[in-house]
């Protein structure tokens, strides 16, 4: 249809993504509906045909995230998550700071051996009973849980989509991620927690009253139903284990996520009623983050339309260029480039454009092992990069959409402004380790 009218389908395509973006920035209106809405718009104008917009949406990622919050709903109702707050409270003696840090070390660890998606859907329930318990304010404790996923997330092969593929495309293994990439990601947890010290915890207090309120709780009579809970136990242990499996068992995630919350609500509904099933299924249903997974859908259909019309490799392309083929300079560039522009659209179609561009770059610099340094800059760019804003990263928009769910805002602009120095500074740390670990 441009086309036919004499429009550019390049700028049609930039146009609608950008507005779409700067919409979603101010926040006046839900961002579900402008993903949605700019989406269509894409494929009515032409520059997406339907069959395009359809493959574009990643339903991995969909499916893994129903999947999981079916799963997170059912365990909810066991009062699990309130027994684990009060007795996370309990062992630091209810007082924030600790509490807060504590989280952040379980978050990072799951994040690294699991997936960061699945471990926000987990521990955000978690940090919303907490504080509610404590009367804290959750943003700080769901802010730097955000960061702690995508940093946990970047030490292996597995806890970030981006490593996935660069795994995938390279058969680079999960040894080859933990011992390349976890010693700086150590370093940067550190690095992140220090300043999120200064703005939050030391001004964290806890008042008097409230701490001893939950150093007097029972936290096992928050156990509403030791049944569920034994049958939420084995599905989650059987999803985990099939993460763990899934590359060997050729599975993707989303068909493990689905199959343990038809098994979990299988389980439960065992022991009701058969009037009873309909009801039990329609609220497990009811109570996935429909608006995110919504999200997701139009965002994978804008980002497709930039990518056809050759945005994204445009960029891609500059960034090399601006190397002059120098090895050193061009791992850099990527470095920085990928985070940057991971914080500005998802990361995972970016490194799909890079990938085949590093690939290409074998004649010049070596085949083989030769190009592992491009391969880290890489991978530590666009997961750490998805720490810049909310939307850089699937983890942070799961958080955001239960937290909205619960009357929690967290706002675009604002987590950007505290969001992206401190990713500006986790890259500047990784180019002083790609600079000493790969370039002498």
């Amino acid at each position: 249809m441009v086309e036919a009218l004499g429009v550019s389908p390049f700028w049609v395509a930039v146009g609608l993504f950008f507005t779409a973006y700067l919409i979603i920035m101010t926040e006046q209106i839900n961002r579900a509906i402008i993903a949605l809405l700019f989406a269509g718009l894409l494929v009515i104008s032409g520059v997406l045909s339907q069959e395009e917009a359809i493959k574009a949406v990643d339903f991995n990622t969909l499916g893994l995230l129903a999947g999981m919050m079916v799963i997170v709903h059912v365990t909810t109702k066991t009062g699990v998550f309130e027994y684990i707050a009060i007795r996370s409270a309990q062992l630091v003696k209810a007082r924030p700071w600790p509490l807060m840090l504590a989280l952040c070390v379980v978050t990072a660890i799951c994040s690294a051996f699991l997936d960061n998606v699945t471990t926000v859907l987990l521990i955000t329930p978690v940090i919303l009973s907490l504080t509610k318990t404590l009367e804290q304010n959750p943003y700080p404790y769901l802010f730097t849980a955000i960061f702690s996923s995508n940093i946990g997330g970047t030490a292996t092969l597995i806890g970030d989509p981006p490593n996935i593929m660069i795994g995938s495309a390279t058969h680079l293994t999960f040894n080859d991620f933990l011992i390349n990439l976890a010693e700086p990601v150590s370093v940067i947890f550190i690095a992140t927690m220090l300043p999120i010290y200064v703005i939050w915890g030391r001004k964290l207090v806890a008042h008097p009253e409230h701490t001893g309120k939950v150093l007097a709780m029972r936290a096992a009579d928050n156990i509403t139903d030791r049944r569920l809970l034994k049958h939420c136990i084995l599905v989650i242990g059987l999803v985990l284990a099939g993460f763990t499996l899934a590359h060997s068992l050729h599975l993707e995630p989303a068909t493990i996520a689905i199959t343990g919350a038809a098994l979990l609500l299988f389980l439960e509904n065992l022991s009701h009623p058969r009037e009873d099933h309909h009801g039990n299924v329609h609220e497990a249903f009811a109570e996935a983050e429909w608006v995110t997974l919504f999200f997701f859908v139009g965002l994978f259909i804008l980002v497709a339309g930039v990518e056809k019309v050759g945005l994204i490799h445009m960029i891609s392309e500059k960034m090399l260029e601006l190397t002059d083929s120098n090895f050193d300079a061009t791992a850099l560039v990527i470095l920085w480039g990928s985070a940057v522009f991971s914080a500005i659209v998802d990361n995972i179609p970016f490194v799909a454009t890079m990938i085949p561009t590093i690939k290409a770059m074998a004649p010049t610099f070596g085949d083989g092992h030769a190009l592992d340094p491009l391969w880290w800059a890489l991978a530590l760019g666009a997961c750490l990069g998805g720490n810049g804003s909310l939307i850089g990263a699937s983890a942070n928009l799961v958080v955001a959409g239960i937290a909205e769910k619960n009357g929690v805002q967290i706002r675009f602009v604002p987590f950007l402004l505290r969001a992206f120095p401190l990713m500006l500074m986790s890259i500047a740390i990784c180019h002083v380790y790609i600079v000493w670990r790969f370039l002498p």
